[in-house]
């Protein structure tokens, strides 16, 4: 009786172990099954969000072709030199995408012809000849440039670059 008592009470652990981790395996399988859940949304939003970042930066404009004016004839300055007078030519464009701002350079040309010769008129050779010194006075005539476009009542940053097309200096 104390084995049939022993084999009674060995089962009912059995059967209480079983009990207890069926609940366990239960539990786990509701973790799983919510952290795959959990992961699979996040994946899912995470494409459909990248997905929407795509789809808006396709629907975004391009920008507008950029305009070059040409400031023509080219600018013919004299300035003092080492050694006497100097002459300088230099060929320049303006590049903008705005047909406001175009318009505006083109109306007002005199004006701005007028303060870039006196900008170039007022270099020294020295200074000319290091391609530090030729960006320096490109960025100089740039902002003069834009100066007298934001006087006139348009918009200075819509005027993106001025480049040197041709630089000799004799």
């Amino acid at each position: 009786m104390a084995a049939a008592a022993a084999s009674s009470t060995a089962t009912a652990k059995d059967a209480a172990a079983e009990t207890e981790s069926k609940p366990s395996s239960k539990r786990g399988l509701i973790i799983g099954i919510a952290a795959v859940l959990v992961l699979g949304g996040g994946a899912a939003a995470f494409f459909l969000t990248r997905g929407d970042k795509e789809h808006t930066a396709a629907k975004a404009e391009p920008p507008a072709p950029a305009k070059y004016l040409p400031l023509d004839p080219p600018f013919v300055v004299n300035f003092q030199g080492d050694e006497g007078a100097k002459f300088l030519q230099v060929a320049m464009q303006l590049m903008t995408r705005d047909a406001e701002v175009e318009a505006l350079l083109k109306e007002h040309d005199p004006q701005i012809r007028n303060d870039l010769l006196l900008l170039l008129s007022a270099q020294s050779a020295t200074t000319l000849r290091t391609s530090e010194g030729k960006e320096k006075l490109r960025a100089q005539c740039l902002e003069a440039v834009r100066s007298i476009v934001k006087a006139v009542g348009g918009a200075p940053e819509k005027l993106e670059a001025l480049y040197f097309t041709s630089f000799v200096m004799q």
